[in-house]
């Protein structure tokens, strides 16, 4: 199976997972991609092809300094239209590179790495979409159908553009959509109907998610290392507690980080605050507070009572993995929907990032330290994403799919798979 991934680790952590699954199972598995950013993220001895490093690519700045200061639809259409159309375009002769050397059976593509699908139904594969977050699943632009409409134009238009036939989504997989969480996390209203979902209905669909939708709840695989972890400064007699803005978004807490420090200083007879963050941005830390640039997070949620983020999708699932009640701040993108998702299964609190105010901060940390709804819903989750399976049930859904001819040189043209009804 070829997995195809943007350069974003929180894209590329839960395949991890998903391919050491399959490969125990005696599948081959290989990564396309920018393969600058992803050698670092990929366990030593992985089978990487190149595709769409910066040096070849269009001019796509995912992740990029522009991006991180912008908020909002702003940020979104920056995304769409800077990021993750030109990051298509450049990856997608790589990927067809790949799947003519590698020949595999199946395609895992990632919604935001849209070169995958483009290349699947060019060489008539199956192929799955890896949802790393949510977002999508749930009817993101319900609120802003301008919004949609305009993101839907610029996907048709790279769909003509590669030579792609129109009337289909490549950000889902009429095959199989994995999602890498649960309904008891974002709600089972489904996606919106459309004239396939309705057909879908009068074949029994059950409730809104059509039957390909596989919620295999969070996968969890090897991590790089991250150094040291000064374990034995970690207090018994305090909660502790992560404040983490996760991979991308940690450089636009320059305002956010004091505001922590001194709600942290409010609660430090009783919580311990373990600070991820630059150290040109963290400030002065005071004794009662760890500090590290980075920290081992999966090894470190188990010692923990609660999470203050930015509501990035792995970060959000691996604490309630844990039950870890949550304060999620959201910054961008799909964050302030994801921050939604766990206020509305009051599995925490909600706060500004912006304009964060001490005030605010305090009252949420003590919300969800002393309330134990907020811990009973966040173990609520913790059983969900237990009973969904992760990486094995991922795997026993990729494993069912059936496998698509071993391609070779790919002729001009796009070929259709099989079945094209779906989101």
């Amino acid at each position: 199976m070829l997995f195809v991934v943007p350069p974003l680790a929180g894209h590329v952590n839960p395949t991890l997972a998903v391919a050491a699954e399959l490969a125990a199972r005696g599948h081959q598995v290989a990564w396309t991609g920018p393969a600058t950013a992803l050698a670092p993220l990929l366990p030593t001895g992985s089978l990487l092809y190149p595709a769409g490093d910066r040096d070849a690519a269009d001019g796509h700045d995912l992740g990029g300094a522009r991006w991180r200061d912008l908020r909002g639809i702003a940020a979104l259409r920056f995304l769409w239209a800077e990021a993750l159309i030109p990051l298509a375009r450049a990856m997608l002769p790589g990927v067809h590179t790949a799947v003519e050397t590698f020949r595999p059976d199946v395609i895992v593509a990632d919604q935001q790495a849209l070169a995958g699908p483009l290349a699947a139904r060019r060489h008539g594969l199956p192929w799955a979409t890896s949802a790393t977050t949510s977002a999508e699943i749930i009817r993101p632009f319900d609120d802003f159908p301008k919004v949609g409409e305009w993101v839907n134009l610029r996907i048709a238009a790279l769909l003509a553009e590669c030579g792609a036939p129109g009337g289909w989504d490549p950000r889902f997989s009429p095959h199989l959509v994995l999602v890498f969480s649960t309904p008891a996390l974002i709600g089972d209203g489904g996606p919106e109907r459309t004239a396939a979902h309705a057909q879908g209905a009068a074949n029994g669909f059950a409730g809104r998610y059509p039957p390909h939708y596989a919620f295999v709840g969070p996968a969890f695989g090897a991590r790089p290392p991250t150094g040291d972890f000064p374990w034995r400064r970690l207090d018994p007699g305090r909660a502790r507690v992560l404040v983490s803005l996760g991979t991308l978004n940690r450089a636009a807490g320059a305002r956010f980080y004091p505001a922590v420090l001194r709600a942290a200083d409010a609660l430090a007879d009783r919580a311990q605050l373990i600070l991820a963050a630059p150290a040109d941005l963290a400030g002065d830390i005071p004794r009662h507070m760890l500090h590290q640039e980075y920290v081992p997070q999966l090894r470190l949620l188990p010692h923990l009572d609660a999470v203050l983020c930015h509501g990035g999708h792995n970060t959000v699932c691996e604490a309630l993995a844990y039950g870890l009640p949550l304060v999620v701040a959201p910054v961008r993108d799909d964050q302030p929907i994801v921050a939604r998702q766990v206020a509305e299964a009051g599995a925490g609190v909600r706060v500004r990032f912006g304009r964060a105010r001490t005030d605010e901060l305090h009252q949420a940390l003590t919300a969800v330290l002393d309330d134990p709804a907020h811990r009973r819903a966040a173990r609520r989750i913790q059983a969900s994403f237990a009973a969904a399976g992760g990486a094995a049930t991922a795997a026993d859904r990729l494993e069912k799919l059936p496998p698509g001819p071993r391609p070779g040189p790919s002729a001009p043209g796009t070929a259709p798979t099989e079945n094209e009804k779906g989101p």
